[in-house]
């Protein structure tokens, strides 16, 4: 499985898709730090939305086989400034979450994020697991063996 970075404002649902990628139940806390779990790093907001914090992204970066740029679909503006992942080294991809709140706009959050630079672009809903085998059949690498794969098994590898 390629090693993904999520990066996005305050709010964007890193830490909840972190979770929901990882099959946990969702539960809400604040990360204050870089987060590294098996093949996902994430970062709080405040580094995307600082920026001499936006400095230390370059470098865990570095650690990323792909980032996710995340973009809550209420957003009213977009974080990333047109053509945003031209100096990536790495791939780029787009997560449009909190798709299914009633207010969301997935159509602006999708053209921010292309306008950014994202080829790729998934929706979302962490609560539900919409998208999430998405994300992760994208992450899949060669003999990777995902837990939906097992026969019987749902998303988040348990039981039917």
């Amino acid at each position: 499985m390629r090693k993904i970075m999520l990066v996005g404002r305050t709010g964007s649902g890193k830490t909840t898709l972190t979770q929901a990628l990882r099959g946990e139940k969702i539960q809400y806390h604040k990360t204050q730090y870089v987060n590294h779990y098996d093949v996902i790093i994430d970062t709080p907001g405040e580094y995307a939305e600082n920026r001499t914090l936006a400095r230390a992204l370059v470098l865990y970066g570095y650690e990323a086989d792909v980032v996710g740029l995340l973009m809550n679909a209420t957003e009213k503006y977009s974080l990333y400034s047109p053509n945003f992942v031209a100096a990536a080294t790495r791939e780029v991809i787009g997560i449009v979450t909190q798709i299914d709140v009633k207010e969301a706009r997935t159509d602006l959050a999708e053209n921010w994020l292309k306008l950014a630079g994202c080829k790729t672009i998934f929706y979302v809903n962490s609560i539900t697991g919409e998208g999430i085998p998405d994300i992760l059949n994208h992450l899949r690498e060669p003999g990777d063996i995902l837990p939906w794969d097992k026969e019987g098994l749902n998303i988040a590898g348990k039981r039917s």
